[in-house]
């Protein structure tokens, strides 16, 4: 899987540990499955908050857009500045969809070369292996390979290249789920393995519809077709990888179902639009109220209070500044020096 590759190695240990405990290569999918889902969960907790609370700045956002439709840089400003004043962040909440990829591409690689990950064999003995067998390396080496050893019609040159260990964990691995070959890759032929690819694009197409309900969020123009295109990515996906990955992702979108409608309870959308333009109303009330603060009367030098805005305030706190900085510079010479001799220039004419 190219630069992610590397990914296959911890996660095919996890997985290695689970089919120990379970003896079953599907159920240790299913369990590795619903663990990764429950330690995601309290990020998929705050994922929901945030994508409820970015639904309520989206009249603000779009006020903005439309406002400044013209002037890109004054919008970014005004951007900003809801960001700064109100909280507003445009990137909370993407942890979890980047935890979900890489875990997703990991898996990816652990099922295709799983006798490499999961049984830890070295790739260098699978090439061989492959060599003898007449074929360039891929996951349909590592099927083919276990096909062979499990029916005893390994060539004897390739058994060599294996210790009895090796052997035995291949003779004994059970990769059978449900009556399918989970190393096996599926194909467009009408049979039982067809079952897990066409599970996890429905599914996958179900969560969809549920998460954009849980964001609060209305998708305009092309982001509305989004998901449906990564859906029909996932239908190639489905049927270029081992039917492993589809009984994977099939386990995750059916949690994620789940999982969506739970934090949907804890954060509603419309609840949070409502909690968030509270906010925003406090917000504006405290940057109208007056404060009391001590003034220098320019004319007197006497100090006396003074009710002021916030941006008054601001406003007093940089003359004050500016101020400070008169006053403690005052004696420094200005006068140029000679770049030759170092000495004050003359400013007489």
């Amino acid at each position: 899987m190219g630069f992610l590759g590397f990914l296959g190695t911890p996660l095919g240990y996890v997985l290695q540990w689970m089919y120990d405990l379970f003896g079953s290569y599907g159920w240790a999918l299913i369990v590795f499955t619903i663990a990764v889902r429950l330690l995601s969960f309290p990020l998929q907790i705050g994922q929901q908050k945030n994508t409820a609370r970015m639904a309520a700045y989206k009249p603000m956002i779009d006020e903005i857009q439309k406002k400044y439709a013209k002037d890109r840089e004054k919008q970014n400003e005004e951007l900003m500045r809801l960001q700064q004043e109100y909280g507003y962040n445009p990137t909370a909440g993407c942890l979890p969809m980047f935890v979900n990829f890489f875990v997703m591409f990991g898996v990816i690689e652990a099922v295709y070369y799983p006798l490499q990950h999961i049984l830890h064999i070295s790739r260098d003995v699978l090439v061989q292996i492959a060599d003898i067998l007449g074929q360039a390396y891929s996951y349909t080496t590592n099927t083919a390979i276990i096909q062979r050893v499990q029916a005893g019609t390994l060539p004897s040159e390739a058994a060599a290249l294996l210790t009895s260990e090796q052997l035995a964990s291949i003779r004994d691995f059970n990769v059978m789920f449900l009556g399918m070959d989970l190393t096996v890759k599926p194909e467009l032929a009408f049979n039982v393995l067809l079952v897990f690819p066409i599970l996890s694009v429905v599914t996958m197409a179900l969560s969809n519809i549920i998460m954009m309900k849980s964001s609060g969020q209305e998708m305009q123009g092309s982001m509305k077709w989004m998901p449906w295109m990564m859906s029909l990515m996932f239908v190639w996906i489905a049927f270029t990888v081992p039917v492993a990955f589809s009984l994977y992702y099939t386990v995750s979108n059916v949690l994620m179902l789940v999982t969506s409608m739970i934090t949907r309870k804890m954060y509603d959308p419309e609840k949070m639009k409502a909690q968030v333009a509270a906010e925003i109303e406090e917000k504006k009330k405290a940057k109208k109220a007056k404060k009391q603060v001590k003034v220098v009367d320019e004319k007197t030098g006497e100090e006396k209070l003074k009710e002021v805005s916030e941006a008054e305030m601001n406003r007093l706190r940089i003359e004050r500044a500016r101020a400070i900085d008169a006053e403690l510079y005052k004696d420094e010479r200005t006068t140029p020096l000679n770049a030759k001799t170092g000495e004050e220039e003359s400013c007489e004419k």
